[in-house]
């Protein structure tokens, strides 16, 4: 391990979207924040978020990166451009990524989850803020 890697500890990884930044997004990275040493946001490109979820971003990359940056809470915030977590790690060499618990016991969790352990990081859930999703806000605004 390399000095610069052992001086920042435990390196955490929390990807998401992050648009239109709501209090669930404070939450996960909050509570990300308080379970690792360095702390490193990645923000889905426009192009991976339309492959996974079949809709782009109402807020531009450019300015979801800016966002999550500028908040205080993460060491790093850099560009995530594939839905593949392996990818990630090849960029970030963290040790633990954080998902919401929405994630736990899924197919796709635990695809996650095996996918991590072959290269010695783990998945760490945090409760899904339920109560609000940029999901209920696109709603609101009449995107659906």
């Amino acid at each position: 391990m390399d000095s610069d890697r052992a001086r920042k500890g435990v390196v955490g990884y929390v990807p998401g979207a992050w648009d239109m930044f709501h209090i669930g997004h404070l939450n996960l990275l909050n509570r990300a924040r308080e379970n690792c040493d360095w702390l490193v946001a990645g923000v889905v490109t426009d192009e991976t978020l339309f492959a996974m979820k079949g809709k782009y971003p109402i807020v531009s990359l450019d300015e979801r990166l800016a966002i999550v940056a500028a908040i205080g809470i993460v060491d790093e915030a850099v560009v995530d451009q594939s839905a593949n977590k392996l990818a990630a790690w090849e960029q970030v060499h963290f040790d633990v990524l954080f998902k919401g618990d929405d994630w736990r016991g899924t197919a796709k969790g635990l695809k996650l989850e095996q996918a991590m352990a072959t290269v010695g990081a783990r998945v760490h859930y945090f409760p899904y803020t339920l109560n609000t999703s940029s999901t209920e806000l696109r709603r609101a605004l009449g995107e659906y």
